[in-house]
């Protein structure tokens, strides 16, 4: 399916950049005070969630309630809300809560758009770099406005793979990633955003990104990017009930695919 049949994807790509860039100076202007913000935990200790992560998805979940009201939404603080136009916005107003508490710049804002189970639309905003990443079924990928293509020489040897964790899985299955990945001749990063990590594999930073259990809020837009940017996603089910559930999250450029995916046994 081409981008022609969806005639308001671009208004709807538009209007998500314009929000991302909204949601992002806000979610800057409560890091820049964060020691005035009341911090809870969720799930542990290292779930984190404030004010401003429910303040900004609020602002978010305005903006496309008051352009798109048939437009179902989900974020990652107040859940799902159903709609019937076929477009579903997923949003994580600040990803990499856990940096953003601590004062480490590597969060962002994550606003992904799905037709029919698919990521069409995918911008991710990173305030405190000054960066906004683009893209959209068929029109390509954008970092700052220039082109993002992933490298096709790249491979775990001479590249960078992010990887993530958190408690849904075990610390000895992370391990047995990081374990493998050295194994094979490569080596880690991690910043504590899983948006932002699949950011930098589509902008060629990040050879590959792997992580054992994520939601959609947090990695449908940088899906989006990935593909747009020449590079592989793992195929994560969002149909039905799936949409709220995690599960396994994978992408890379082309000439780490076969490596990674034997590394995290796919």
């Amino acid at each position: 399916m081409t981008s022609d049949i969806l005639p308001d994807l671009k208004a709807r790509l538009a209007l998500a950049e314009k929000i991302a860039l909204e949601a992002g100076a806000t979610a800057l202007d409560y890091f820049n005070r964060r020691n005035t913000l009341i911090i809870e935990t969720k799930n542990d200790p290292q779930d984190f969630v404030s004010i401003a992560d429910r303040n900004v998805e609020k602002l978010i979940r305005d903006r496309v309630d008051s352009a798109y009201q048939d437009d179902a939404f989900l974020g990652e603080e107040y859940g799902l809300q159903e709609g019937s136009s076929g477009f579903t916005w997923v949003v994580d107003p600040i990803d990499g809560t856990s940096p953003f508490v601590n004062g480490i710049p590597s969060w962002c804002v994550s606003i992904a758009v799905l037709y029919n189970n698919e990521p069409v639309i995918g911008v991710i905003a990173a305030p405190c770099q000054n960066e906004i990443y683009v893209s959209a079924r068929g029109l390509g990928a954008t970092l700052n406005g220039e082109p993002l293509k992933v490298d096709a020489s790249k491979t775990i040897q001479n590249g960078v793979t992010g990887i993530s964790a958190n408690t849904h899985v075990t610390p000895q299955f992370v391990a047995g990633i990081i374990e493998n990945l050295l194994g094979c001749g490569g080596t880690f990063y991690r910043n504590g955003s899983g948006a932002l990590m699949l950011a930098y594999v589509a902008a060629g930073r990040l050879v590959g990104f792997y992580e054992g259990y994520m939601h959609a809020w947090d990695c449908m837009a940088g899906f989006c990017l990935v593909k747009e940017a020449g590079g592989y996603y793992h195929p994560f089910p969002v149909d039905g009930s799936n949409l709220t559930k995690g599960n396994q999250v994978f992408a890379a450029a082309p000439g780490a695919i076969d490596d990674l995916k034997k590394i995290a046994n796919l």
